[in-house]
């Protein structure tokens, strides 16, 4: 168990550090003008746009532009938190997991919704969004294992009513 929990740490470590350098670069042009990022990121994410046919990031729906609001003002701190809670070894890692395993779902179900029930969504794009609900179930689980694990009972045996003669 030790060995699959240092690989989950691994992974989620490796996710968090790409998605807390991606999130500022990519996701907050939706909310942000365009004016504040560089040329060269705007064209990237007109590129991704093209390829990938993404008509959420294209359209930026009202719903999608307040799941990013979500992302900058919780999330992203969250990922943060995260990654440091890893590299200090901080006993709360487990609670900030969860939590945003928990958020990122719950975004995650909301935009793949969407998707399914529109039928614009390619499989290319389906591809690309379904690993980000996996990566909240990950983290949710990780933060559920490490709580169960250390929970132990404590407590003396239920009395009979009686007490006991020496």
């Amino acid at each position: 168990m030790g060995a699959l929990l240092k690989l989950v740490d691994a992974l989620l470590f490796l996710a968090f550090l790409l998605l807390a350098l991606v999130s500022p670069l990519i996701d907050f042009q939706v909310i942000f003008p365009r004016t504040l990022f560089p040329h060269f990121l705007i064209d990237l994410k007109t590129w991704y746009i093209r390829q990938s046919g993404d008509y959420i990031m294209a359209d930026s729906p009202h719903f999608v532009v307040g799941l990013v609001w979500l992302e900058l003002l919780f999330q992203w701190p969250l990922l943060l938190l995260n990654l440091y809670a890893f590299l200090a070894a901080k006993t709360w890692y487990n609670t900030t997991c969860l939590i945003y395993g928990v958020s990122l779902v719950a975004s995650m179900s909301a935009i793949l919704g969407e998707m399914v029930g529109s039928n614009r969504a390619s499989n290319t794009l389906m591809t690309i969004y379904y690993p980000f609900l996996g990566l909240g179930v990950l983290a949710m689980l990780r933060g559920l294992v490490a709580c169960s694990s250390k929970a132990t009972i404590t407590g003396t045996r239920p009395s009979n009513g009686r007490k006991k003669r020496a």
